[in-house]
């Protein structure tokens, strides 16, 4: 398994896209329930085998992504080969980013000392699709990326 298996609740929402994925693999209902009874392991497979479709549609799509903490801010850009970074942290133990006055606190005091911007560049490794799920793993999350074209034009300026 390359990615991780979904989740029950994943599962669940995603009931007719699994059925379709064992219909295109010629396994009805029936055989279905009949696997799951006397082949838990072939089960096990199908569980993972589609659990990686779907984590593949979904990375293939990102284009942003986020990762917030108390002192800092990471927002990812993910192009074709390369992954754009942009960076804030702040001096200031007593703000925490994580909270509506913490952000407040940021819009309020951009261009004070207390802010750091950095800016990025990495290249993937050979698998882009396995350095975004690792990411998203660690906790960044898949934005619409208002967040980071708002800072890109702060830097740009």
């Amino acid at each position: 398994m390359k990615y991780s298996r979904l989740t029950k609740e994943q599962f669940e929402e995603l009931h007719k896209e699994f059925i379709n994925f064992l219909a295109t693999q010629s396994i009805t209902g029936e055989e279905w329930e009949d696997i799951k009874k006397n082949k838990p392991e072939t089960a096990e497979q199908e569980l993972d085998v589609f659990s990686d479709l779907v984590w593949l549609g979904v990375l293939s799509k990102v284009e942003y992504l986020e990762h917030i903490s108390a002192q800092q801010i990471h927002l990812f850009q993910c192009n074709e080969k390369s992954m754009r970074l942009i960076a804030l942290r702040i001096d200031k133990s007593e703000i925490d980013l994580t909270t509506k006055e913490g952000f407040n606190w940021l819009r309020d005091n951009l261009l004070s000392d207390s802010v750091e911007f950095f800016n990025a560049k990495k290249d993937y490794s050979e698998d882009k699709h396995l350095d975004i799920f690792k990411m998203i793993q660690s906790g960044a999350n898949i934005t619409k990326g208002e967040l980071f074209n708002y800072f890109a034009n702060l830097v740009k300026g």
